[in-house]
């Protein structure tokens, strides 16, 4: 018997299909065409983002309540990086059963692992307060960091401002990069693109502290590196009971370009 409350997400999670989770996917537009962020084939640098239609949601909150779901969970990116939460959220309103709305605060396995947090919560039978409360849980205990080889994609998009990105062009500075109230923030300015993922590596096991954690190696077209830093990872942190290996997609491959490297660190949560 599928759980009660249903798990709704987007695109941006990164995540495999999983069970009791619908995904709602993202748009990215170039030339004037808009296409769902895994159809997008173009040049990033050339595209740009949007959110889904509030419609999109509707029929997916619709489509779950006719297959019997009796309330949902809909999680998703930052709303400081997209209006997708906000297309939910008037979605919601019109919906044909209850829908609580979560703002994750972050992006990608910054997303998914709440997201995953939530389904856990459902498929052992939790109702709709345990199911957002486990989400959001999840977010709260859950760190971002990422390197890019660039801040201009992030400048360009309004992500980041004109100073800090001048500074680090001027300078070949490899930035480092967090989430603070869903907003990217610079965190630290190294060097080299070796010394960025060093300290990666640093703050993730500063982030996951002594306990267990989830952890996950996030890249675009940076294969290699990624690989290599999760084999690393396991040396340093022998409290890693889930790590993932994810190559994101078009939507942060706009506003970060390619070569980003990022991890992300959920502490579990203990009694």
């Amino acid at each position: 018997m599928p759980p009660s409350v249903a798990v709704v997400t987007d695109s941006t999670a990164y995540l495999p299909p999983t069970p009791g989770v619908s995904v709602i996917p993202v748009q990215v537009v170039s030339g004037g065409t808009s296409c769902d962020e895994g159809e997008f084939t173009g040049d990033l640098h050339a595209a740009t983002t949007s959110r889904p239609a509030p419609a999109r949601f509707a029929s997916c909150y619709a489509a779950l309540a006719a297959a019997g779901a009796t309330q949902i969970v809909s999680i998703h990116l930052s709303g400081e990086l997209s209006g997708t939460a906000e297309s939910a959220r008037i979605a919601a309103k019109e919906a044909p059963l209850p829908v609580e709305v979560i703002d994750s605060g972050s992006i990608a396995m910054g997303l998914g692992f709440p997201v995953l947090a939530a389904a856990e919560a459902a498929a052992r039978g939790e109702e709709l307060e345990g199911v957002v409360r486990a989400a959001l849980g999840c977010a709260a205990r859950t760190r971002t960091f990422f390197y890019a080889d660039t801040l201009e994609s992030l400048r360009r998009g309004g992500r980041v401002g004109t100073a800090a990105s001048l500074f680090g062009s001027a300078l070949a500075i490899k930035p480092l990069l967090h989430f603070v109230d869903g907003r990217v923030v610079l965190l630290e300015k190294v060097r080299t693109a070796t010394r960025a993922i060093a300290r990666l590596e640093d703050l993730a096991v500063a982030a996951a502290g002594q306990g267990p954690a989830r952890v996950a190696v996030q890249h675009l077209a940076a294969w290699d590196r990624a690989r290599a830093l999760a084999e690393r990872l396991p040396k340093r942190l022998p409290g890693v009971t889930d790590l993932r290996l994810v190559e994101v997609g078009a939507v942060i491959g706009v506003h970060v370009g390619p070569g980003m490297l990022g991890l992300t660190v959920c502490p579990e949560d203990r009694p």
